[in-house]
């Protein structure tokens, strides 16, 4: 299984960032795929999920309204469309696959991509 994250970037405050993840070696239809993030001396944390089979996603209170979560079947790739970026949005965000179970939890994804990083200055 391989988890291909890319997207990453230094932006300023108010602009956008795309982040994809490119999913190979698994049957998404199973999996829920998930966004999560890393601050430097934080603990990683959720940001949006979508279940690939029905389409159904969650989010972090913290970007409701602002992030984007969706899925391309053809291409095998989660996207996260991050608007209106704040200085706390910079992290390293990584991307995970979750057997059927749709969680805000690191310990309920079993595969993980390298993280890609995103900057934002203010």
């Amino acid at each position: 299984v391989q988890l291909q994250a890319s997207g990453g970037g230094l932006v300023q405050a108010g602009d956008s960032l795309r982040l994809s993840c490119v999913a190979s070696g698994i049957t998404l239809s199973y999996y829920v795929m998930g966004w999560f993030r890393q601050a430097p001396g934080k603990e990683r944390e959720f940001v949006a999920a979508v279940d690939w089979n029905s389409g159904s996603t969650g989010y972090a209170d913290s970007v409701k309204g602002r992030f984007t979560i969706s899925r391309d079947n053809a291409k095998n790739t989660v996207t996260l469309q991050m608007n209106s970026l704040k200085p706390e949005d910079t992290a390293a965000y990584y991307c995970a696959a979750s057997f059927r179970r749709m969680s805000a939890t690191t310990r309920d994804y079993q595969y993980w991509g390298q993280g890609t990083q995103v900057t934002v200055s203010s």
